[in-house]
């Protein structure tokens, strides 16, 4: 796909510009439009890694055609966007969709996706420069995206896990929004650890204590690490650690390939945490690692992994210790990442998320603007279920939808 460019006769003073990867895109302006969002996952070093390390590559089924925005040579709006030929590594489950087209006779991949590649944490938008008309130019980038689609057989084009404000913005202008969850912990305040373990009921509160005990007992170090305090011989352990989990429980999900890993050191080290598991008597040989990417005041948990087995390991090192680190330094939000059986009783509420859709054929389009309002409330109702029935004192926290 050569990059195009397309004169806007609506709005003349900018240019339209399809990108195949991110290097073709000025570092610094896209930043500049990328560091003020509270997500570190738009950023370009970020983008720019999936692409140089051949995780986001066209044999894998994701192939880059990033949307810009230029006034003369100033880039002044960005989106990250990939013509995808399966749905796999998104976390956005549409197979009924593509089900449905099936049915119908019609062809559903490929389809345009707007998302960072593996990453299902919230917060994707469009990317527009300070000072712009913002709905002017969502507009025009709305508009390219239907002349692309349409012009490359597109089914459709789809955002997923989007800024909350964002989502009203793309919604006015004909997108449909599908309601998911994750399972977020957001600070209630707390002073410390134990003043988080005053929002359970008394047997849950005794059995999270009881888990930390066992790690502590089984003779194990668990050290957090951030930035410049990370050796760099710990990075190859990063994706040695994923890997060992995708290979035992996520056959088939092993996207990012062991030079991500690597590359994140020294351009992207600034954003990391890790919490790092040893034994007492060797602390050059992590026995278990997750990986947690900082920005602000929010924490995402991406992967962790563990060369042993220890019981209650995966919860010390991926909620109870990167809760009591965000405690101690000012985070508010903690999202762990995927999945949720875990989560539910360890302070992680079921929390509302959305993805955006429009589809091109007008049946398909039709059927989807029919039925979800249905399927968002049967989503809203399964989110109020799993939080009514918590292991919390209700009193002591807070909880929306």
């Amino acid at each position: 796909m050569k990059e195009q460019i397309l004169a806007q006769k609506q709005y003349p003073y900018y240019t339209i510009r399809w990108c195949e990867k991110m290097a073709d895109i000025p570092q610094s302006a896209w930043n500049a439009m990328a560091l003020p969002l509270k997500t570190p996952f738009l950023e370009w070093e970020w983008l720019h890694n999936l692409e140089t390390s051949g995780s986001v590559k066209p044999r894998a089924g994701w192939q880059s055609c990033h949307l810009t925005v230029w006034r003369d040579n100033n880039l002044v709006a960005g989106a990250p966007l990939y013509i995808k030929g399966h749905s796999y590594g998104e976390f956005v489950f549409d197979h009924q969709w593509a089900d449905l087209a099936y049915r119908l006779g019609i062809q559903y991949y490929p389809k345009l996706l707007g998302m960072t590649p593996f990453t299902p944490a919230v917060g994707y938008r469009f990317l527009i420069a300070e000072g712009e008309n913002e709905l002017q130019i969502t507009e025009l980038m709305v508009n390219a995206i239907d002349h692309f689609c349409i012009n490359n057989k597109l089914s459709g084009c789809n955002f997923l896990f989007v800024d909350p404000q964002w989502k009203e913005l793309i919604s006015q202008l004909g997108y449909s929004a599908w309601m998911h969850h994750s399972y977020i912990w957001s600070d209630q305040n707390f002073h410390n650890f134990e003043d988080f373990l005053k929002i359970f009921k008394s047997n849950q509160r005794k059995n999270i204590k009881r888990e930390r005990k066992v790690v502590e007992k089984a003779g194990l170090i668990l050290k957090t690490l951030v930035g410049d305090e990370i050796p760099h011989y710990l990075y190859p352990y990063i994706y040695r650690f994923y890997s060992s989990t995708c290979d035992k429980f996520y056959w088939g999900s092993k996207y990012l390939t062991k030079k991500f890993f690597e590359q994140l050191y020294p351009n992207y080290s600034h954003r990391l945490m890790l919490a790092v598991v040893h034994r007492e008597n060797d602390v050059h040989h992590p026995v278990a690692m997750s990986f947690c990417v900082r920005k602000g005041e929010n924490l995402y948990g991406r992967y962790w992994g563990c060369l042993e087995e220890y019981d209650s390991l995966h919860f010390e090192t991926c909620y109870y210790k990167p809760i009591e680190w965000a405690i101690a330094h000012g985070v508010k939000m903690y999202d762990p990442g995927a999945g949720g059986s875990h989560k539910r009783r360890r302070g992680f509420p079921a929390t509302p998320n959305y993805s955006l859709h429009r589809f091109y054929h007008p049946r398909m389009n039709t059927i989807l603007n029919h039925y979800i309002d249905e399927i968002n409330m049967a989503t809203e109702e399964e989110i109020r279920a799993i939080n009514e029935d918590l292991p919390f004192n209700k009193k002591e926290i807070k909880i929306e939808i």
